[in-house]
């Protein structure tokens, strides 16, 4: 990963909050030239800081879709490797590094049970992977988009 400054976390930022925002915006914002956004975009995608653009949804949307919190051991040292390989997965919403029992926390999106097992199939056959646990995620009763709100 790249090391980061104030206008590359700034950009960072910027673009969680509009991944589709122009570069003229962004320069703007950011009070530099459109190269320069343009050069740090480049630097970030490459270095794998970014690891692309996304869609954000209301709330609500995909309520039907299979979620689960996959809880993942590692063998050895090997934590590095499997990151390296489930970062590949686009069913990955979240990934995590955590203490105790288990190594790596996942955060899986997929849109059927049939897509769910695909998805953690293809976890458990990584390289260094030893273990999983799966928890269906059943209903959301608060996020933290609620808490910002006061809701």
């Amino acid at each position: 990963m790249a090391d980061l400054d104030d206008i590359d976390r700034r950009l960072i930022a910027l673009l969680r909050a509009d991944g589709r925002a122009p570069v003229t915006t962004l320069a703007r914002q950011l009070g530099v030239t459109r190269a320069t956004v343009n050069s740090r975009l480049e630097r970030l995608t490459e270095s794998a800081t970014i690891l692309g653009f996304t869609v954000r949804t209301r709330d609500g949307y995909g309520d039907d879709a299979v979620r689960a919190i996959t809880l993942i051991e590692v063998e050895g040292r090997t934590t590095l490797d499997v990151i390296k390989q489930l970062r590949g997965m686009p069913e990955l919403q979240s990934l995590h590094t955590t203490n105790g029992g288990w190594d790596l926390v996942a955060e899986v999106q997929t849109d059927t049970l049939r897509d769910f097992d695909r998805v953690l199939a293809q976890i458990r056959s990584v390289d260094g992977v030893i273990n999983s646990e799966s928890s269906l995620l059943l209903n959301s009763v608060l996020r933290s988009s609620d808490v910002a709100s006061g809701v």
